[in-house]
């Protein structure tokens, strides 16, 4: 189900009521599961045995840490549990695929069976979630969840259940565990917030997704100035598609009390690599943080762990998106980059000296070039993209004027809300015609469909 369709609605306008009417009673918990369940089994319900699966195997885990003891084994039970989930239903085709290769180069007749499985939305997020509870649990950063009835509504919240924010037991549940009063301010930032996300989503990412699509289907079809900025479009596509679906999530849950972590902040104002990943889908960030790189010794033990950790983390993170070698690259490319920039970003030539919009202008400009290989199809097309970049002929890219217009036009809106000039943005009156004025945008431009989210996939 998705936020920004007309099932959506329908569903929202009987779940919100009922709500309204049990919170604070014992009838109040029971809905939110059945909700959530009905939610992320309108797309498969098979996908449910999946994650009432991982709810009830987390759940007794970490009972067994509190009652037993041996926590390391429990850990190790759920790590085994989470990652086993995860690389059967996202990379068991890959590895298959793979094995197969090397098997056939070898001149070995014999082909391993394909799977076949279908990729269940959400799988990364909610199973990290969930993760992220064991490990706290572990530590003893929180106390274990007595109630299976509601570590069961932490793990499945439909409010951003399929593609984040990855929420913690210490931010999420605790609201959970206490009653939360709805303010009319509640109800109208959570209105704004998802009217801002159907914004970036329908009227920008969709409609930016209409030229990234034609050109990287067939980029052999294209020359440079068609390719350049087809990366440039998808860049702001994935970012107004991401930001959009939590901008909408964190105001669907804003409506109902509760309060979700920011996930995206200005992502393309940062001033240095390390300061764009404190900006982009900043729960996935932190949590790679808390639960791999710090793990691994962090900055604790001398420059070259330091390096080490830092650059297993960021290929990590790009093998998190997705089981193809293009992510891997990606990943590896993030993790150069991260690596050559952290010293030069520490001293106080770059951080005094350097104007700031040339740090702005490099890590922008470095990010688009990474999301070639986020968004081609293939190895293969991402190197024949870049070599007709660098090298191809030029000839009109027919690009999509209105929609790079409106990304303008927000550019300059998130540099205003960087600068002295936010106080104009915060004026009653601007925000009120803004709104305005996308709603309108929205019903006369936009085209009809609803289109998935990008990181569905993930």
């Amino acid at each position: 189900m998705l936020f920004h369709t007309w099932t959506f609605l329908v569903f929202f306008a009987i779940v919100y009521p009922v709500y309204r009417v049990s919170k604070g009673t014992r009838f109040e918990l029971w809905w939110l599961l059945a909700a959530s369940y009905v939610f992320y089994g309108w797309w498969n319900p098979l996908y449910l045995l999946i994650i009432v699966y991982g709810t009830l195997a987390d759940y007794f885990i970490v009972v067994g840490m509190d009652k037993v003891g041996h926590k390391k084994w429990w850990l190790a039970a759920s790590v085994v549990s989470n990652i086993g989930l995860l690389a059967f239903f996202k990379y068991a085709g890959f590895i298959t695929v793979n094995l197969n290769l090397v098997m056939a180069g070898m001149g070995l007749s014999y082909a391993i069976p394909s799977p076949g499985v279908l990729l269940p939305v959400g799988i990364s997020f909610f199973t990290f979630q969930s993760m992220s509870y064991i490990i706290d649990c572990y530590r003893g950063d929180v106390q274990r969840e007595r109630s299976l009835l509601r570590y069961a509504v932490y793990v499945s919240l439909f409010t951003q259940l399929v593609a984040g924010p990855i929420e913690r037991a210490s931010n999420l549940l605790q609201q959970l565990r206490h009653d939360r009063t709805i303010t009319r301010e509640d109800i109208t930032d959570g209105l704004s917030l998802f009217v801002v996300g159907f914004f970036k989503k329908v009227a920008l990412a969709d409609y930016l997704s209409l030229y990234v699509d034609k050109v990287y289907t067939a980029p052999g079809e294209h020359q440079a100035p068609a390719l350049l900025l087809a990366t440039f479009a998808f860049g702001w596509q994935i970012y107004f598609d991401f930001a959009g679906y939590t901008d909408m999530a964190r105001g669907i849950a804003r409506t109902m009390g509760f309060r979700l972590m920011l996930n995206f902040n200005n992502p393309y104002l940062a001033d240095g690599l390390g300061d764009f990943w404190s900006r982009w889908h900043i729960s996935l960030s932190s949590w790679f943080k808390d639960y791999v790189y710090i793990p691994l010794g962090g900055n604790r033990h001398g420059e070259f762990s330091t390096y080490r950790n830092m650059a297993l983390t960021m290929i990590l993170s790009g093998i998190w998106h997705g089981a193809n070698w293009t992510f891997l690259i990606w990943g590896v490319l993030h993790a150069g980059g991260r690596c050559l920039t952290r010293g030069l970003e520490q001293t106080p030539f770059y951080r005094d000296r350097v104007p700031r919009f040339a740090k702005q202008l490099f890590v922008f400009t470095f990010v688009m070039f990474t999301w070639i290989f986020f968004r081609a199809a293939n190895v293969g097309d991402a190197w024949l993209i870049i070599s007709r970049i660098f090298t191809g002929g030029l000839s009109d890219p027919m690009f999509p004027v209105v929609a790079l217009g409106l990304v303008m036009v927000l550019w300059v809106y998130q540099f205003m809300y960087e600068s002295k000039l936010r106080w104009m943005l915060e004026l009653t009156p601007v925000r009120v015609g803004m709104v305005v004025a996308a709603i309108v945008y929205m019903a006369v431009f936009t085209a009809p469909g609803a289109q998935s989210f990008i990181y569905f996939q993930f």
